[in-house]
Order: structure tokens, then C-alpha cells, then sequence
């Protein structure tokens, strides 16, 4: 299987979970829906110690936390409320990583287009201008310490903090989580060395319950990174 089919199978999850999620489901439910659609879409194990689905709701969205300590709490979907799903389906050691955040209002998912609370739209507008800058500012010759810097600037004026709990933006897609490296600040090696890389900036509002996060796969083609 190629890493782009098991990307797939995270991607067609986080849109089957848009279909699903309802007031009153329990997250305990949620996590177990997710992780029994990535093994029916093909998927053949989580490479994240196990955990197929991270799944977060409400004033737990600014929760940063390894998988190690992480615990699914046993909490429900409110009528009006912020659902961030990350998934990391694995099929033949090869992995996929994904995630977003989900939005309801009057019990029903939302576009970010047409979200009225306007915190939360303003939290997936910066996702996707973060994003935007990934690819407009990283080159090859460009390190993930630079990257790094670069972000955690731009979060920063915009008036957002960095929740992520190691200070980092995302990691190397490898075969063995502790071989993976991360965009953080000491990390002097080029993207471009690495075939696939993550980009997931976890971020708030300062003194908000809520947090926002979208996370990629990316990939260089003609010397720019392209979503897988």
C-alpha cells in the first residue's frame, strides 16, 4: 500500500465522522466509530501507541497530551461544540496522520464557511492560513528549525498561542515513532531530507477553552511542499 492510500484512509474517516457526529454521542462511541472505519477502509493496526483516534470535545480541544497519557474522556456532544478528531491509521508499517477540527451548531456539523461563532471560525481561518504559509515560505534549503520560528512568529501576532505540548509543529513520517524528527527549534536538518513530513500546529486564543487543530501530510514536488 502506498503512504497516499492509507493518508486516504484517514481522510475518508474524518469525513465519515462529519456524517455521524451528533448532540448526545459519547466520545467513547466516536473514538470507536473512527477506529472501526479505518480498519474497514483497510487499515491493519495505529501506529500511535495504538490509538487509532485522539478524540477531543469542547474545553478539552486545547488539550495537548502523548499518547502515552492519553485517556478518551467519557464525555458528550453538545448542540453547540468543537470536536477535534486526529487519527493515525497504519497499514504495512506504512502510516497515515490527519486531523481536524469539527464544529456544531444547532446540532448539526458546519462548513467554516458558514460557522457563526465567530472564535471558532477565526480558529480554522488561521489553521488554513498556517498551512498556506507552509507552503509558500519552505523550500529545500529550508531546516525545520527555521520553520519552526517562522510559525510560532506568525501564530504569535496573530494574536494565538502554541499549545502544542513539546513547543513543536510536526514530525517525519518514518517507520518507528522514535526515529521520527520534529519541527522544533534546535532541529538544524533540511525538510527536504525527509520523503514525508507532518504539519499540525495546535493552536488558541489566549485564556480560550478552545483550541483548534488540521494536520497534514506533505511532500516536496518541484521544490515546494504539496499535501499528500
Amino acid at each position: 500500500m502506498e503512504y497516499s492510500e492509507v493518508q486516504q484512509i484517514a481522510k475518508k474517516t474524518i469525513e465519515y465522522a462529519k456524517t455521524i457526529i451528533k448532540p448526545g454521542m459519547n466520545l467513547l462511541d466516536l473514538r470507536d466509530l473512527c477506529e472501526r472505519k479505518m480498519l474497514e477502509l483497510g487499515a491493519d493496526s495505529f501506529w500511535y501507541w495504538d490509538i487509532g483516534a485522539f478524540v477531543f470535545a469542547g474545553d478539552e480541544t486545547t488539550i495537548s497530551v502523548s499518547g502515552k497519557q492519553y485517556v478518551t474522556s467519557d464525555r458528550t456532544i453538545a448542540e453547540n461544540d468543537i470536536v477535534t478528531i486526529d487519527l493515525s491509521p497504519q497499514c504495512e508499517n506504512i502510516w497515515g496522520d490527519y486531523a481536524r477540527t469539527i464544529i456544531l451548531e444547532n446540532g448539526v456539523v458546519v462548513d467554516k464557511r458558514e460557522i457563526s461563532n465567530e472564535e471558532w471560525r477565526k480558529g480554522l481561518q488561521m489553521e488554513d492560513r498556517l498551512h498556506h504559509e507552509l507552503t509558500e515560505f519552505v523550500n529545500t534549503e529550508t531546516t525545520f528549525e527555521e520553520l519552526y520560528y517562522h510559525i510560532n512568529e506568525i501564530i504569535l501576532k496573530a494574536g494565538f498561542v502554541n499549545l502544542d505540548f513539546m513547543g513543536n509543529l510536526g514530525h517525519s513520517i518514518v517507520k518507528n515513532k522514535n526515529d521520527r524528527v520534529y519541527t522544533e527549534k534546535g532541529n538544524t536538518q533540511r525538510i527536504s531530507e525527509v520523503k514525508y513530513f507532518t504539519f499540525e500546529p495546535h493552536i488558541s486564543i489566549p485564556g480560550s477553552k478552545y483550541g483548534y487543530k488540521k494536520e497534514n501530510i506533505y511532500y516536496f514536488q518541484n521544490g515546494k511542499p504539496v499535501e499528500l
